[in-house]
């Protein structure tokens, strides 16, 4: 979560004071839909894996909590 704070903060220079993490990146505008498939791409490189857009909504990415959750938090394991 370190590299996506600190992402949004050089995307954002005027920013100051931490991000909450259910804070709107997006109607916050500290993402932009310049900025958006960087994002993804970020997330890719994270989380090593890909992200197929057509299985993702924009809400996915738009609190770091979401993001933490959708993206980063690994899956449990199904008991066999």
């Amino acid at each position: 979560m370190e590299r996506i704070v600190s992402w949004l903060h050089e995307k954002n220079p005027g920013l100051d004071g931490p991000i909450g993490t259910e804070e709107d990146l997006i109607e916050a505008r500290l993402i932009d839909s310049m900025d958006f498939l960087e994002f993804i791409s970020l997330l890719e490189q994270i989380s090593g894996s890909e992200i197929d857009l057509q299985e993702v909504t924009i809400d996915d990415f738009r609190t770091l909590d979401r993001v933490q959750q959708r993206f980063l938090t690994p899956a449990p394991a199904q008991a066999g």
